[in-house]
């Protein structure tokens, strides 16, 4: 039975899943999107989210309490300069995790953990007008009416010397 046990022990020793999750949370905040196994990137969620929580507060206390746990000194500035600035409106929620399949060879769950804000795919997205047929077809007729004064252009000028 599982009575009280909050979190998943991911079928290792306390050591080896603390230093493992470190690992995938210092390679997360540096490379913004890893892609690992859905149990460790649900682990990894539980471990990371609240060190970002703590960096948005920029004191000696929580940059130390954050070294604690990644032991990468340039993790921990890159989370206190440039991450922090990104999640400081946002209230929590500061990954996604998005299921890939199956891996090939062992069947496991395969998924990638991203930092939301840093996903420019999705950012691209949002931004970008809905286009219709009729759109495209309007477009298209303007490209070649906004060429034909160009070409003339340099007609003019040669009739001119």
């Amino acid at each position: 039975m599982r009575h009280n046990k909050k979190f998943n022990h991911l079928s290792r020793t306390a050591s080896h899943r603390s230093a493992m999750l470190a690992n995938m949370a210092v390679s997360l905040i540096q490379h913004k999107r890893i892609t690992t196994t859905l149990a460790k990137a649900k682990a990894l969620k539980k471990y990371v989210e609240p060190l970002i929580t703590k960096s948005k507060n920029d004191t000696t206390n929580s940059r130390r309490v954050v070294f604690s746990y990644l032991k990468d000194k340039f993790a921990v500035t890159e989370l206190f300069k440039n991450i922090s600035e990104k999640v400081a409106n946002r209230p929590g929620g500061y990954t996604r995790i998005i299921k890939l399949g199956f891996r090939q060879s062992d069947g496991a769950d395969m998924a990638f953990i991203e930092l939301v804000d840093y996903d420019e795919n999705m950012a691209k997205e949002e931004k970008k007008a809905k286009r219709t047929r009729r759109s495209r077809k309007a477009a298209a007729a303007e490209a070649p009416a906004a060429e034909a004064p160009a070409t003339e252009a340099p007609a003019e000028e040669a009739a001119a010397e």
